[in-house]
């Protein structure tokens, strides 16, 4: 007698990360669709907003795939959301660089707000359904580099390049690891690391709000920036010394 055949956990777990996947991408690909639309741009800015739109799918694919093993979480999926923002602000920086989209709109400060609360939420859902660990915290990690970064692309466009250093600072960080091997060591836990993290993201929607003029968003971003190198610094510093107590 013939028996059933079933999938086995990794096969269900792929398909479960590759849906996850299909729906990113089609969510982002209709936003960046309706933005087009709604400016109406020349075909070449449309299809580099479609395109950039579609680029935090490529973040979602690689820090989702340690879960193909098994089920994405509730709180990997609002994660997600949080990518699906920084999709539809992609193309939206695109249009905004070419002069179609407005930098400066209540639009984008609240879909840039809406984003950022889904960072308190993933993490408050993963630890409340016990599904918080190492791959969850980097799929945050990176969601959150993939958002500021596009933000500071934004924000880049009303108070100057400068601001992009934001961005770029964790990318320059992991860059600097592949030379570096202190810089592969784990870091603890810091509520200061944490807090300074979160406010870059607050202080880049100001370069959007309308009714924050631009010199105080400056000010705001010099400050948010100069304490992020603070951060960064003092993260390197603890990882060469402990490297080097290690050395000896």
């Amino acid at each position: 007698m013939a028996t059933a055949r079933t999938d086995s956990p990794s096969a269900r777990g792929i398909r479960r990360v590759g849906a996850v996947l299909v729906l990113l991408a089609t969510g982002q690909l209709l936003a960046a669709a309706v933005l087009v639309a709604a400016v109406a741009p020349a075909w070449g800015i449309s299809t580099l907003a479609v395109l950039f739109g579609l680029s935090p799918t490529l973040v979602a694919a690689a820090t989702l795939h340690p879960r193909a093993p098994g089920p994405v979480t509730t709180a990997d999926l609002l994660t997600m959301l949080r990518l699906l923002g920084a999709g539809v602000l992609a193309a939206a920086t695109v249009l905004s660089l070419a002069g179609g989209l407005s930098s400066r709109s209540w639009v984008l400060a609240v879909l840039i707000g809406a984003a950022l609360a889904s960072d308190a939420a993933d993490g408050q859902v993963a630890r409340r359904t016990g599904t918080a660990g190492p791959i969850g915290a980097r799929i945050d990690m990176e969601a959150d580099a993939a958002l500021v970064m596009v933000l500071s692309v934004l924000a880049a466009s009303v108070v100057g390049p400068w601001v992009l250093a934001i961005g770029l600072m964790r990318y320059a960080y992991v860059a600097a690891s592949w030379v570096r091997p202190a810089l592969r060591r784990p870091l603890a836990y810091s509520l200061l690391r944490r807090a300074i993290g979160a406010l870059q993201g607050i202080s880049l929607v100001t370069a959007v709000v309308p009714v924050i003029p631009v010199p105080v968003s400056l000010a705001i971003l010099a400050l948010s920036l100069g304490l992020l190198v603070v951060s960064f610094g003092r993260d390197v510093i603890r990882q060469e010394r402990e490297e080097a107590a290690d050395g000896r």
